[in-house]
């Protein structure tokens, strides 16, 4: 096996990006390919479509810049990931109907409300509730306000699932992780019968759901001339971009959990039991090796930066921060109006427990005030009863800043591993390279390699300790948990 290697391909809001990986977490090539006039314009606020075809041409693109030093018969098999929740809805011969439905779009609030009223026993199964964003609410949009277009469609799946499905020449499978947000019976990989009895949604037209990292064909003919692949190639089930990503981090056994932190915070870890919230701030995904994957998302992250500091150079603002090192000055640092966790408030806006003095005080506040949000989502992910005790896991861009990282472990209180690459396309590597191991999570720890870990400061540990009470403090002040 050592001269194989695995494709894993991640799809976006924005581009495409691909990775070969051996099996032993060599990256030997990776590239990336933006969306080519994919955007569907004037559609009004909050609606949000793209072009699949663009998605097509792009990823084409990417894995022939990929590969363009590769013998495509080394390929061995290749996975995608793809946006949760967007939708697409294609004719007998794969062809879209209409342009994507995607996973920011927010029309179907009141099919949402519908779905809910509707599955009230699927909801208290898996601690849930549908929401606008939701795949299923979308369907049910097109099927109220877009008929024709919902009749005659032959398959209704998500963005990965069309193109693996393009790839394979086949769209008859989706994955667990895409089809959560299709209503996915994760218990026992099935449309439930409410989708159809009350919703009047023939599941005919709802792929197979599989686990990630289950095979599913190989590449067809056309698309291997297509993407210069070959077609002893092996397709194997992808997933949503968040798992993919979370799959890259390294978290691999129960207790696990990694911290992703880009423009917002995600949290997510393995759990040997499903964990359910009754506020609705968190939901679980399938692991594929059947375990349980508690998430949830905050609305803080590193938006707050970029808000305050637009053109600024962030690596100078933390030297700066770090010679500072103590501030009194607490910061909830939200960007924008609302926050979903560690507490749901639509109002919710940025606090501050008094005027900065400067940008290198707020900088330094802000970077405190993320490491406490995070924190305090581990702390309500624990009294929901997830088991917290493992491996830390630190992804997304905001691990690049030294600073923080040291900041985030020492008020965690608990050493931070930080991989060597953490993009979604390393996750579905991982996927693609599952058949050939023991499990998903043997390919995870074979492909993903930690390139450094972050101790607690323990001479911090006291002044941190105090103003984590001072932040749930002032958020408490203001009606913020």
């Amino acid at each position: 096996m050592a001269d194989r290697v695995f494709l894993g391909i991640d799809v976006g809001t924005g581009g495409v990006r691909c990775a070969l990986c051996t099996i032993d977490g060599q990256c030997t090539a990776s590239a990336r390919v933006a969306f080519d006039n994919a955007e569907v314009h004037g559609l009004g606020p909050g609606r949000h479509e793209q072009q699949p075809e663009a998605w097509w041409q792009a990823l084409a693109k990417c894995i022939r810049s990929t590969t363009e030093s590769v013998d495509p018969a080394t390929i061995a098999a290749l996975s995608v990931d793809s946006t949760s929740g967007t939708v697409l809805f294609l004719d007998g011969g794969g062809r879209p109907l209409r342009p994507a439905i995607m996973y920011n779009d927010a029309r179907a609030g009141d099919q949402a409300a519908t779905i809910n009223e509707a599955a009230t026993d699927f909801i208290s199964r898996h601690g849930f509730r549908f929401g606008s964003s939701f795949a299923l609410a979308k369907v049910m949009w097109v099927a109220e306000k877009e008929p024709a277009i919902f009749d005659g469609a032959r398959t209704i799946c998500h963005a990965a699932d069309y193109l693996a499905g393009r790839i394979r020449g086949d769209y008859s499978f989706t994955d667990t992780s895409n089809a959560l947000k299709m209503g996915c019976d994760l218990y026992d990989c099935s449309w439930p019968e409410f989708i159809r009895a009350t919703l009047a949604i023939p599941v005919e037209k709802l792929p197979r759901p599989v686990a990630p990292g289950q095979l599913t064909g190989s590449v067809c003919r056309a698309a291997a001339d297509a993407l210069g692949l070959a077609t002893r190639t092996k397709v194997v089930a992808g997933c949503t971009d968040g798992t993919a990503g979370f799959l890259a981090s390294g978290a691999s056994a129960a207790g696990d959990w990694s911290s992703t932190l880009g423009t917002t915070l995600v949290l997510r870890g393995i759990s040997n039991q499903i964990i359910k919230d009754p506020a609705g701030r968190m939901y679980c995904h399938r692991h594929p090796d059947g375990f349980w994957l508690p998430g949830a998302a905050c609305s803080v992250g590193g938006e707050c930066l970029t808000a305050h500091f637009p053109d600024a150079d962030l690596a100078e603002l933390d030297l700066r921060a770090g010679r500072l090192g103590h501030t009194d000055l607490v910061c909830y640092p939200l960007a924008r109006r609302g926050e979903r966790f560690p507490f749901v408030n639509t109002d919710a806006e940025e606090l501050l427990s008094r005027p900065p003095a400067d940008d290198v005080e707020l900088h330094l506040a802000c970077l405190e005030g993320v490491a406490f949000v995070e924190r305090w989502g581990m702390e309500v992910l624990a009294q929901l009863g997830a088991d917290t005790s493992g491996a830390a896991y630190a992804t997304g861009g905001g691990a690049k800043s030294d600073l923080w990282l040291r900041i985030r472990a020492t008020v965690l209180d608990r050493t931070l591993a930080v991989p060597e690459r953490t993009g979604s396309e390393f996750g579905a590597a991982a996927l693609a390279a599952a058949p050939s191991c023991e499990s998903v999570s043997h390919a995870c720890r074979r492909i993903v390699r930690i390139n450094r870990t972050i101790e607690p400061d323990p001479g911090r540990t006291a002044y941190y300790e105090e103003k984590y009470a001072r932040f749930r403090k002032l958020c408490a002040a203001h009606g913020y948990g």
